[in-house]
């Protein structure tokens, strides 16, 4: 019996070996944006591991856009081999390679999460964060800069711009972080935007920033190449982002060239009511496939695969994104398709201990730019 999770998936011109994805997941050990050997190591072991795709974490798109000191970047060109180090190990061992723009908004500035949730001071290195309205996420934040429309033209620019960085570097696709509070789903959510001119109030206006940073990369990402968007469907807190607009938004980003929509929730305010379990967010993902003809993944606590390969039999998202599971597995697909007596590519240097009849792996040869 072949099972629908370890099937192979296409988007455009790239053809994902099976529907198993690393979810973006910061691990603030970057410093001024860096890619370190961690980031290798950690990519790469999910990738011998047999991932069809890996998905680096939020890279900020300007250095006010990280959460904290410690966040990759994509700012500026001496980025660029670093990150292409790790695409070429990711398709060495033949997964493709995404990476996803992130800037943070309000909730930067910030220290990384191991040394507690701190504000930090213009003299460990703190910045000024924006936003579409001068409102903090908690008190534990700083109070943000409402961006005017320079600003807002500056983040769309340096969306465009690290897009070009991403293909000089090698990747398959890049994902528009529009999800958990940060700066795009600010501007989605009235909870954080409290604008009265063209960026504010309806759902149009509110959708309008994250509209046009996809019309600003779609413009210099090849056509053969997939752009996926992260949003969080709804913000779990009255008066926020909801599931319907969620279904409006992926319309119109289907319209404006996005390929995939990646469906998580939350992040907005601090004190939201979250019925955190396993695959409490795969509605939502089923939902916008259903209703705005789009493909989607689906996260959040996925870690049995017999009910990740349920998710993609049934028809309720195309990938199944996976976080803290691969963090304790990184040979987790590999394992899945064991247990589902399926062969599996494996490295080849790895063969020795695989099951007689799993392949060795063949490298991904990246499409020629168009």
């Amino acid at each position: 019996m072949s099972h629908a999770l370890l099937s192979p998936f296409q988007l455009r011109s790239v053809t994902f070996p099976n529907r198993i994805g690393v979810s973006p997941m910061c691990q603030y050990s970057s410093q001024d944006g860096f890619a370190t050997d961690w980031h290798l190591v950690h990519l790469g072991s999910r990738a011998q591991g047999g991932a069809g795709l890996v998905i680096l974490e939020a890279s900020a798109v300007v250095p006010e856009g990280r959460i904290s000191s410690g966040d990759l970047g994509i700012w500026k060109d001496e980025h660029i081999p670093g990150l292409e180090r790790i695409v070429r190990f990711l398709h060495s061992q033949g997964t493709v390679a995404g990476i996803q723009l992130a800037h943070a908004g309000r909730k930067g500035s910030m220290s990384v999460p191991f040394k507690g949730e701190k504000l930090l001071s213009p003299a460990e290195g703190g910045w000024q964060p924006v936003a579409p309205s001068a409102l903090a996420f908690s008190p534990l934040y700083a109070v943000p800069a409402a961006l005017d429309q320079a600003g807002i033209d500056a983040v769309i620019e340096a969306f465009r711009q690290a897009a070009l960085r991403a293909l000089k570097a090698g990747f398959d696709l890049v994902e528009i972080h529009a999800a958990h509070g940060y700066l795009l789903h600010q501007f989605l959510s009235p909870l954080a935007n409290h604008r009265t001119d063209a960026y504010g109030g309806s759902l149009e206006n509110r959708t309008r920033l994250v509209l046009q940073v996809v019309d600003a990369v779609r413009a210099v990402w090849p056509a053969h190449l997939p752009l996926f968007v992260r949003i969080s469907a709804t913000d779990w807190a009255e008066g926020g982002w909801s599931p319907e607009e969620s279904i409006l938004l992926s319309r119109s980003l289907s319209e404006h060239g996005a390929d995939l929509i990646d469906v998580s929730s939350g992040g907005m305010v601090p004190n939201a009511q979250i019925p955190v379990g396993p695959g409490f967010q795969v509605g939502f993902a089923a939902q916008i496939r259903r209703e705005a003809l789009i493909p989607t993944a689906a996260v959040g606590l996925i870690s049995d695969s017999t009910q990740a390969d349920a998710i993609v039999e049934q028809g309720e998202a195309d990938l199944v994104l996976m976080g803290r599971e691969l963090l304790r597995d990184p040979y987790w697909p590999l394992h899945a398709a064991a247990g589902f007596s399926e062969a599996a590519s494996w490295p080849e240097q790895y063969l020795r201990a695989a099951p007689h009849h799993s392949p060795a792996r063949a490298p991904i040869t990246r499409p020629e730019q168009a």
